[in-house]
């Protein structure tokens, strides 16, 4: 009986020790860098967008990444704003040309009204969004959806199209 367990605890030894250094030698392996661009323009109005994040592969199907954001927006003769803050984003691929995608967002709002510094607004924006996407390598094109979206929220539309990259 000795024999036995001394036989049963060596074999899951070696099988924890096996476990973690593969695991501590692919963290790097999984990290992508990354993120996102956003370009809009339409009748007297701009929106530029630059979401660099990282995320995590646990493996082929499903990641987990953080985010920052920096937005300015403008509408002529109404008003310009500078939003920045952070995401926290969770990617799934169901199969690999499809990507899913839920991202929490925070984001600090400055906003200048009729382009004066003294009529001006400063607060916090939530957001919601899920996606979907085609994926083709690291790239992904799609849109997504606001879930959060109400009269006070800074997007025009509950849509918007995306466009992520990782290396």
């Amino acid at each position: 009986m000795i024999v036995f367990i001394t036989l049963i605890s060596n074999a899951l030894l070696a099988q924890q020790q096996t476990i973690t250094s593969k695991s501590s030698g692919n963290f790097w392996k999984n990290v992508q860098f990354g993120g996102g661009i956003g370009l809009g323009f339409g009748s007297d109005y701009t929106d530029i967008s630059l979401a660099p994040s990282t995320i995590y592969n646990f493996n082929e199907q499903v990641a987990l990444g953080i985010g920052a954001q920096y937005t300015y927006l403008k509408q002529k003769n109404y008003y310009a704003s500078h939003l920045y803050g952070g995401s926290i984003i969770g990617l799934f691929n169901p199969i690999r040309i499809i990507q899913l995608s839920a991202e929490l967002e925070e984001l600090r709002v400055n906003m200048n009204l009729d382009g004066t510094t003294g009529n001006s607004q400063n607060y916090w924006n939530s957001g919601l969004f899920l996606g979907v996407g085609y994926r083709s390598g690291n790239a992904t094109i799609g849109a997504r959806y606001n879930v959060f979206n109400d009269d006070n929220n800074i997007y025009g539309s509950p849509f918007m199209p995306f466009v992520r990259v990782y290396f």
